[in-house]
């Protein structure tokens, strides 16, 4: 390992650290502009000019590897001119429109032509103009700012894997564009705003609305799939701005999905902010007494086996133990946090997790994809498997619908009858995953949803025995989940208890009548209008399936209006924090149970969102150590025996941009639909394989 020294300290890095990287370990800061730790080096912007002894003159830090002995000086007077003249090219042609840009404030020119800029220009020629661009709904352009880092160009070619940007023309006619005007459509553009170190790509759905310093930042996590990224969640007033991502190296790294990033504006449309009851056959507003009685008068001597409850994808942990506890005091063995009817088994935690981990698919060397398609189930985890399969000595295979994951693959087949036969060891790809030395497979939910899905889970149990998927630290075994809340319900045994029904079987039981009254928390996406005459009460933040269908509506809080926990595909338990008040007279949804339990007569024992957190530590040590990954054990059966059907195994998601309330309630998502049909249906150009 070679020595250097930096500013008169020395370091020992690895070989092939460039300078650059062996300064930030010192905290020594550079300036840059095309540099970025995650893209590969450009060299292009000759900001990070320092002046290494021996050589002739200065170099770029971050295209110089570190040699053994090399003496580096960051900040000698030939450096700071060499930075000035730098900056004075780079000011030639840009706008003086620091005023009104929304990168003002956030903007890594602005800040270095503080310190490198000159207080007047020489340039007496007139100033180049560059036409704008359309990057679609979501990315706003004005390109006579760019600079030409080509951080955008790296970032879609390199890790969202959708190659429509590049150069074109050559010296002063340069431009940064789309090759044949080929649509920005990754699910994972919004980044492109955060990685442009000027004002040349902004977030255009707040475009204007905003100064960087009126906003108030608090750390949360995201629930609109079920990775959760780790966000910061901008807020003026009590209204949510934006959503950025925060570096988060075991999770998202520091990407963020666009639904998760855009969706912000489904926030403040079609809420609910007072409670409901019907009346006459329509919904009137009501005070919660009034909504608590109705609800009251309807139980009032009804056996527990008469009652349900379902759990939504964005459910939080606290709200869901609260019911369930209602549930249990009820007499009710009806409930299910699987609203989709995946057929998931709650009694093996392993049997439901991303065994993996996010971080740990990059140390996978060969992949079975089964049922899902995870560029719009999970576009953050996609750009990981990307790459991990872009350093090489990655075989993956699919068996589903064929689709453009932005990696190659072997597709297998799209029957469910394929995955038999691999795990029979009847099938080539067999071979790949016991000769691989950490083989992996992602189950998703399109897989489990269906009749047969116990059977699949079965079927990938068995492979994951025959091919050896699991072995002394490495667990290979896992399952795709894309809602929020799927795998703390499971975690707090939200299924049903002895004798009690599924989803399925609830909607079915209410249909006929044997169920009188569900409860749905958030649950959306289930069949509400086969409930026939029961009695429903929906609690949730937005006016969406279920509370039309509701005879009671009970206001709660979305996850940027609540500290609740949630637990992500790995198993990971983590926190959101409130960053705004619920609107109205929206309440936080375990606070909404609890003050019903009271109203009912069957008190639950908690009344601080610390009391609720120490409850939900004695159902599950899981929620106890909050932000870490905590092995399940290997080992229990799951899933059963038997044949799948020949049923195409396809992804549970098909519009990406809308998939609970909240995103169905974006404009901004309605207009990513209308530009892109759902996401991943690219048309073909020129720039694609």
């Amino acid at each position: 390992m070679p020595k250097l020294t930096i500013d008169g300290r020395e370091i020992e890095v690895e070989a092939g650290t460039t300078i650059i990287q062996a300064a930030d370990q010192l905290g020594i800061e550079i300036p840059r502009f095309c540099y970025h730790e995650r893209l590969a080096i450009a060299g292009n912007c000759r900001m990070c000019l320092v002046e290494v002894e021996k050589m002739p003159k200065p170099v770029a830090s971050c295209a110089q590897p570190v040699g053994e002995g090399m003496v580096v000086k960051t900040n000698t007077a030939v450096v700071r001119k060499a930075r000035q003249g730098v900056m004075e090219f780079l000011l030639i042609n840009h706008p003086l429109d620091c005023p009104i840009c929304d990168q003002g404030g956030e903007c890594d020119l602005q800040d270095q032509a503080m310190a490198y800029g000159s207080d007047r220009g020489r340039c007496q020629e007139g100033k180049r103009a560059v036409p704008d661009k359309d990057y679609g709904p979501l990315v706003q352009t004005m390109m006579t700012r760019c600079i030409q880092c080509t951080r955008c160009i790296r970032f879609i070619s390199e890790v969202a894997g959708t190659p429509v940007l590049g150069g074109l023309g050559r010296g002063e006619h340069l431009e940064i564009g789309r090759y044949v005007n080929a649509a920005v459509s990754s699910e994972l553009s919004g980044n492109l705003i955060d990685l442009c170190p000027v004002g040349a790509l902004t977030n255009k759905p707040a475009s204007y609305t905003y100064r960087a310093w009126e906003l108030k930042k608090t750390e949360s996590i995201d629930a609109m799939d079920g990775l959760g990224a780790s966000i910061r969640v901008d807020t003026r007033g009590n209204e949510v701005i934006r959503v950025l991502p925060r570096v988060n190296e075991d999770v998202n790294e520091e990407w963020l999905s666009d639904r998760s990033r855009f969706a912000v504006d489904g926030l403040k449309r079609q809420r609910l902010d007072r409670p409901y009851v019907r009346k006459d056959g329509k919904l009137q507003p009501a005070s919660w007494a009034e909504a608590f009685a109705a609800i009251a008068a309807r139980i009032k001597g009804l056996d527990g086996s008469k009652i349900a409850a379902i759990a939504g994808d964005q459910a939080d942990a606290e709200a869901m133990v609260a019911l369930k506890d209602l549930m249990a005091l009820l007499g009710s063995p009806n409930l299910d946090c699987r609203q989709d009817g995946a057929k998931l088994d709650p009694a093996v935690r392993a049997s439901y997790l991303f065994n993996s981990t996010a971080a740990g698919i990059e140390e996978a060397d060969a992949l079975l994809l089964i049922g899902t398609n995870p560029r719009k189930e999970s576009p953050v985890l996609n750009a990981r498997i990307r790459k991990r399969w872009s350093k090489g000595g990655f075989k993956v295979a699919r068996i589903g619908h064929k689709s453009d994951l932005t990696y190659k693959y072997e597709h297998l087949g799209a029957s469910a009858t394929v995955l038999k036969d691999i795990a029979d060891g009847k099938h080539p790809f067999f071979e790949v995953l016991k000769a691989a030395a950490k083989p992996a497979l992602i189950i998703g939910q399109g897989a489990l949803a269906a009749d047969d899905g116990a059977a699949i889970l079965g079927l990938a149990r068995k492979l994951a025995d025959a091919a050896g998927l699991v072995k002394d630290g490495w667990n290979g075994f896992n399952v795709l989940h894309t809602a929020a809340a799927r795998v703390g319900g499971l975690d707090l045994g939200f299924v049903p208890g002895t004798g009690g029904r599924d989803t399925a079987a609830i909607v079915d039981g209410a249909a006929k009548g044997d169920i009188s009254v569900v409860f749905l928390l958030g649950a959306d996406e289930i069949d509400v209008k086969g409930l026939g005459s029961a009695f429903v009460v929906y609690q949730g933040s937005h006016g969406d399936a279920g509370a039309h269908r509701a005879d009671v509506v009970l206001p709660g809080a979305a996850y940027t209006e609540k500290n609740a926990t949630y637990v992500n595909t790995e198993g990971r338990a983590q926190q959101t924090k409130l960053a705004v008040f619920p609107p109205g007279e929206a309440k936080e949804d375990w606070r909404i149970i609890r003050a019903l339990s009271e109203t009912l007569g069957k008190l639950l024992p908690y009344d601080s969102l610390k009391a609720v957190r120490e409850r939900l530590t004695k159902v599950s040590p899981v929620f106890a150590a909050i932000g870490e990954v905590t092995a399940a054990p290997w080992g229990a059966a799951f899933g059963t025996d038997g044949t799948p059907s020949d049923r195409s195994l396809v992804s549970g998601i098909d519009n990406f941009y809308m998939t609970d309330p909240i995103s169905r309630a974006s404009k901004t998502m309605a207009e990513c639909t209308a530009a892109f049909g759902g996401g991943c249906n690219h048309k073909k150009t020129g720039t694609h394989g």
